[in-house]
């Protein structure tokens, strides 16, 4: 039985010490919008998703994969890439798809997963999957550490990822129980995300009001959901599939 159990968080991508990583399980958060439209794709299809860490390495991947059934998709500072399918859920499940490998380059998101590749395990978490990714992680990582891997935003803080850490350590409380060690950072996310609606924080949140102000209040809404996609994504050899 196990007696002990770590959780930890990371407020940002940046903070990730490779040296630390191998023998964790990351569960990676970018909820505005990376790791949610990796979830929703997959749940809604798709091959596999491909994390580029930027433009140029996304039409690389695609030239790559002339012949096969491929969707460029992403962002830069919140704007859509030149010729790619946009970034976010809904917006990309309406462009299609299903049967294809989509490549994806974010600002953050898709840069956090790359970044904590050598864990021993590395998931793909928002608000919208919580449950089956804490359920799945404890399922095939019984003894290993849990690392929340915030993405944030260019280098700063975020709220509503240090919010879905809350959720997820609020999770692995409710499964683990006394077992459970968080550790401050862990706690303080849990604080976080008990004090209020995580919509209301998710609008309110810095990153939220600009995709307010760009007309994807509907997008900001439905990645507040909580665990109603019931994919696990998960990074192996560079593509994210379901587990």
């Amino acid at each position: 039985m196990i007696l002990n159990h770590r959780v930890h968080v990371l407020g940002r991508k940046e903070d990730i010490d490779t040296v630390r990583m191998p023998g964790k399980v990351a569960l990676v958060l970018d909820v505005l919008f990376a790791t949610s439209t990796i979830a929703t794709a997959l749940a809604h299809g798709a091959a596999a998703v491909i994390p580029a860490l930027d433009e140029a390495a996304a039409r690389a991947e695609g030239a790559r994969r002339a012949g096969e059934s491929v969707v460029l998709a992403g962002e830069l500072y919140a704007d859509t890439l030149p010729g790619f399918a946009p970034p976010t859920p809904l917006a990309l499940i309406e462009h299609g798809v299903a049967g294809k490998q989509v490549v994806y380059s974010t600002t953050n998101g898709t840069t956090a997963l790359r970044a904590a590749a050598g864990a021993a395990a590395v998931y793909a978490a928002a608000l919208l999957n919580g449950r089956a990714v804490v359920e799945h992680a404890l399922r095939a990582h019984p003894d290993a550490t849990v690392l929340i891997v915030c993405a944030g935003s260019m280098g700063n803080f975020n709220l509503e990822d240090f919010l879905g850490a809350g959720y997820l350590v609020e999770l692995l409380v409710e499964r683990l129980g006394e077992r459970v060690d968080l550790s401050d950072a862990a706690r303080a996310a849990r604080t976080v995300f008990r004090a209020g609606d995580p919509l209301a924080a998710l609008v309110e949140s810095r990153v939220g009001r600009m995709m307010i102000d760009r007309g994807l209040r509907h997008e900001v809404e439905y990645a507040a959901q909580r665990s109603v996609l019931g994919v696990v994504p998960r990074l192996s050899d560079g593509r994210v599939v379901a587990a």
